[in-house]
């Protein structure tokens, strides 16, 4: 005949009872559903906070401690949702002309006037915000990804291998940038992607420096040599263990990049060796009419200018305030503008 053994609970207030059967399994719950919310509560009841995400995290010191940092990023933020929506927010098409209403100053019609050809100025602008938009972040996407290839690459396998990529990446940055663009443009034709593919080979070969850097000094942890002694293979090392944590040294090389990248792309277009008209580069804007007409209709060269400066100042100033915030070794150093000590 079988016996159920019937125990007594000491640690409930109430001396709960156990059996064998359900009310086991059900104790089994309870117990696991109480463990659960200490776990979240804390011990003796205290609320332990949620540690916030890091972009969130991200984007409220940076309006706490980088207020001008923070008015950059609100500027890139701007340019992005222009870009986008141009279509919907230019009041004309960037090409659409009217011969009648040539080089007229602004007014409630053309806020920012027309060109030599009757094309409404503040239009061009718009629709220029979207290629400061393409060609910024597609090739800095570029470049980084070469950037990254290179400089984990070369700072993780080290030895020979790191000397013979370092000399190559010496050579090429023995060549002024800007020369180095006129030549490639020059043998390759102008075009947009064109621009994107050298833009991108310029800045990502020149910018692996700082990612061997960091990976040379990750992969001198403990835990790299840990993944190694257990049989981990190298693309997992790198992919598991070093790039997660070079990421910050990546966000801050991607956001101060892309002010040189649409610099760079407006400096062709003045020379005459970027995107091509009738495409409305701000670059090209300052070459073209700004020049010709500068003394008769100087809106063409102020508006196109005016453009490129706040847009480069938002993203750099964006990008400094990144790098102060992620970079450990910044944060909350001299090299910060918040006005902290």
């Amino acid at each position: 005949m079988r016996e159920n053994f019937v125990t007594v609970d000491h640690n409930s207030d109430k001396g709960s009872f156990m059996t064998d059967g359900t009310t086991s399994a059900t104790h089994s719950r309870d117990a696991a559903a109480a463990s659960s919310l200490q776990t979240e509560e804390g011990p003796n009841n205290t609320v332990v906070p949620k540690a916030r995400g890091f972009t969130a995290d991200f984007f409220i010191r940076l309006f706490r401690e980088k207020p001008l940092g923070a008015f950059g990023g609100i500027i890139v933020l701007i340019l992005l949702l222009t870009g986008i929506f141009a279509d919907v927010l230019a009041p004309f098409g960037f090409n659409e002309m009217s011969p009648l209403n040539r080089l007229k100053m602004p007014s409630l019609e053309h806020l920012m006037g027309t060109d030599q050809l009757g094309r409404d100025m503040l239009s061009r602008i718009i629709y220029g915000a979207r290629l400061s938009v393409i060609v910024g972040l597609a090739a800095t996407t570029l470049s980084t990804i070469i950037s990254v290839f290179i400089g984990v690459t070369s700072g993780f396998i080290g030895g020979k291998f790191d000397m013979y990529i370092q000399r190559l990446v010496d050579a090429w940055m023995i060549f002024p940038a800007l020369v180095m663009l006129i030549v490639f443009v020059s043998v390759f034709g102008p075009g947009m992607w064109t621009i994107i593919i050298i833009l991108g080979i310029q800045y990502g070969i020149g910018g692996s420096r700082i990612i061997r850097g960091a990976t040379m000094s990750t992969k001198e942890n403990m835990y790299i040599r840990a993944a190694d002694s257990i049989g981990a293979s190298v693309p997992r090392i790198l992919v598991r263990h070093i790039l997660p944590n070079i990421m910050a040294p990546i966000i801050v090389i991607f956001t101060t990049r892309i002010a040189a990248v649409i610099l760079s792309e407006a400096t062709l277009s003045f020379l005459g060796l970027g995107i091509p008209a009738p495409a409305p580069s701000w670059g090209g804007m300052l070459s073209g009419a700004g020049r010709a007409f500068m003394l008769k209709a100087p809106h063409l060269a102020l508006f196109p200018g005016l453009a490129l400066t706040i847009v480069v100042y938002g993203v750099n100033i964006f990008g400094d305030a990144a790098r102060d915030l992620l970079d450990p070794r910044l944060r909350g150093g001299l090299g910060s503008y918040s006005g902290k000590k």
